[in-house]
């Protein structure tokens, strides 16, 4: 079995029937069922079962579609740094970026794009399980997200810690008048409703919230549970709510409808990475925006 084949049989499990496999492959469909056929009789096994209208993979044929997407992707890697070899440092960046650290990349992507103005960049963001299978899947090469990563196991990545960010508290500001100062104790944020950023399958920020709320003798009364930063500003900026968030989050949200107070009995605070696969290929640009974070410190 050739490359070639391997990227005929990837479309067909991928659309679950030939025809549409055939287009979109831009071939006929007869050649194409004949290579899978021919595939078949070198392996010895069926790869499909074809008892129903889609086409279902056997348990031979999910093993091959595991094999053949990691040797396709490493055959796409080889020919990538091969022609970066002579190539100065262009092209796409894709990247992902949980919710909360967005906010942190705006400044770096300009400045390494003041440095390397012919790289462009492809940013995904998503929760830290969505974000680590497009890692593996190769459709991004790093993730910016706060740690720890809970998308992968940790021998699967490497990881670069980054200066953590001090927990702030976030309520709209109509409700200044009720605080009358700057900054607040763990305590006088107990009475209000609360909004928190959580998903089912991540949850480390929204444990680490609850756990000093614990540790200062309150359960917040919580009254929205949200995966989505922009949707609990808005909630805080109606009057719905407050939060706690970290303090880069808040860089990307006018003061003007939410206050920032500064915690002054709690000294916790989020760790973020940048964090990229063990033992794959990074393309050079991929490698330079890890080091401009090294070189010239964190923004």
């Amino acid at each position: 079995m050739d490359i070639r084949q391997m990227k005929y049989f990837l479309a067909i499990a991928k659309e679950g029937q030939v025809t549409r496999a055939a287009k979109v492959l831009n071939m006929e469909q007869p050649p194409l069922s004949r290579q899978l056929k021919l595939m078949e009789e070198e392996l010895g096994v069926k790869l499909f079962d074809r008892t129903s209208k889609r086409l279902n993979l056997t348990d031979a044929g999910e093993l091959l579609r595991q094999r053949a997407e990691h040797l396709l992707a490493q055959f796409d890697e080889t020919l990538r740094e091969i022609k970066e070899m002579e190539e100065g440092v262009k092209g796409v960046l894709s990247l992902g970026s949980v919710v909360s650290c967005i906010s942190l990349l705006p400044p770096r992507i300009q400045l390494f794009r003041d440095a390397y103005p012919e790289v462009t960049f492809k940013i995904a963001e998503g929760d830290h399980v969505y974000l680590g299978e497009l890692l593996q899947k190769r459709a991004i090469e790093l993730i910016l997200a706060r740690l720890p990563f809970e998308g992968l196991s940790k021998e699967h990545y490497e990881v670069l810690p980054l200066p953590s960010d001090p927990y702030v508290a976030v309520i709209p500001s109509s409700w200044v008048s009720k605080i009358g100062k700057t900054s607040v104790k763990m305590k006088e944020l107990a009475p209000f409703p609360f909004l928190t950023l959580k998903t089912d399958k991540t949850i480390r920020m929204h444990e680490q919230v609850m756990n000093e709320c614990k540790r200062h003798g309150f359960e917040p009364k919580i009254i929205c549970e949200c995966s989505s930063v922009a949707i609990i500003m808005s909630l805080i900026a109606s009057g719905i709510g407050a939060t706690i968030f970290p303090k880069s989050v808040m860089s990307s949200f006018p003061v003007s409808v939410v206050k920032m107070l500064h915690i002054e009995d709690a000294d916790f605070q989020s760790d973020v990475g940048i964090l990229w696969l063990k033992d794959h290929y990074l393309s050079k640009s991929a490698r330079r925006f890890i080091d401009s974070y090294k070189t010239e410190g964190y923004i």
